[in-house]
């Protein structure tokens, strides 16, 4: 209970931070900006295996590294969708923090909600470990086969329910997700925007949680670890919006993760891949799609 209590004042106060204090001023968040505040949260996301490590041992803080990074590096797909959503409405830069506050703290509850019931339905029903391993193998084969991201948000079913259901004003007021305008209340395209976060982050909950389940299976290692990483995203966007783009390989070495821990799934009852070795392959991957990009530019120019 105390590690709870720990993890939820530490974050509590960490969104405090961010959005009154560091962000009270809707402002352009520029890439030095960026850097550093993804230097920090991702600081603060390894240093928190240290108190992992004091208060549940090696092999639960190794999990929570492994986990950690697994979560980070199936985020950065994540931030590929949200600059397609962005570019799309059209989203002045200062506002842009705004909605990745609100997308990240929704994000939070959903994968409480994600991650309890996945928790439970593992240790309930074995075969479910079989169907998370089935998904995460179709995950990494759509990857592998989807060459460019196409988004059109007007022929998705959220966009119309959300046209049906709000009346919306196409002007941004302010940076306000609302405006009353006599009795009425309009949304703005900030909101709609919003929504298509949340439900993208939805999207990608169904690879992250189950991946993330094959790591470990305690609530409190899985929870903080994926909360962690979902924390630094939003300054990561800013700088990923300028840098992500010169990693053409990146989907390669999140495929391969993947498919890994999809195998990881399916052959559990056979055999137990040991978490460090899911640690270095992780890492691996990552490193080895980033190097390629970055040889491969090279040797173009």
């Amino acid at each position: 209970m105390i590690q709870w209590l720990v993890f939820s004042l530490f974050i509590l106060i960490a969104l405090f931070l961010d959005l009154f204090v560091l962000h009270r001023k809707p402002h352009k968040v520029s890439v030095k900006e960026s850097l550093l505040l993804s230097f920090f949260w991702i600081s603060l996301g390894l240093g928190f295996g240290l108190y992992v490590w004091y208060t549940k041992g090696y092999t639960h803080a190794t999990e929570y590294i492994t986990g950690y990074l697994l979560e980070k590096s199936l985020s950065l797909d994540n931030i590929f969708v949200f600059i397609l959503i962005f570019s799309y409405f059209k989203i002045p830069e200062e506002y842009r923090h705004k909605i990745l506050f609100w997308g990240v703290f929704g994000a939070i509850i959903m994968r409480a909600v994600f991650i309890f019931t996945g928790i439970g339905l593992v240790e309930r029903f074995d075969w479910i470990t079989y169907l998370f391993g089935f998904i995460l193998l179709a995950s990494a084969v759509k990857l592998l086969t989807t060459e460019e991201k196409e988004f059109y948000p007007e022929e998705t079913l959220v966009y119309k329910i959300a046209r049906k259901l709000i009346p919306l004003r196409p002007d941004y007021h302010n940076g306000s997700f609302f405006i009353k305008e006599g009795k009425k209340v309009y949304a703005t395209p900030l909101f709609l925007t919003l929504v298509f976060v949340e439900s993208s982050d939805l999207m990608f909950a169904i690879d992250s949680v189950p991946a993330i389940l094959a790591i470990s299976r305690d609530p409190f290692v899985v929870y903080t670890s994926n909360i962690f990483a979902i924390l630094g995203l939003r300054s990561l966007y800013f700088a990923a919006d300028a840098i992500l783009p010169m990693f053409h390989y990146l989907h390669y070495g999140l495929a391969f993760i993947l498919g890994f821990i999809g195998v990881k799934m399916l052959v559990s009852d056979f055999y137990h891949i040991p978490v460090g070795v899911s640690l270095l392959l992780i890492m691996s991957a990552i490193l080895v799609s980033i190097l390629a990009s970055v040889i491969s530019k090279n040797v173009k120019n």
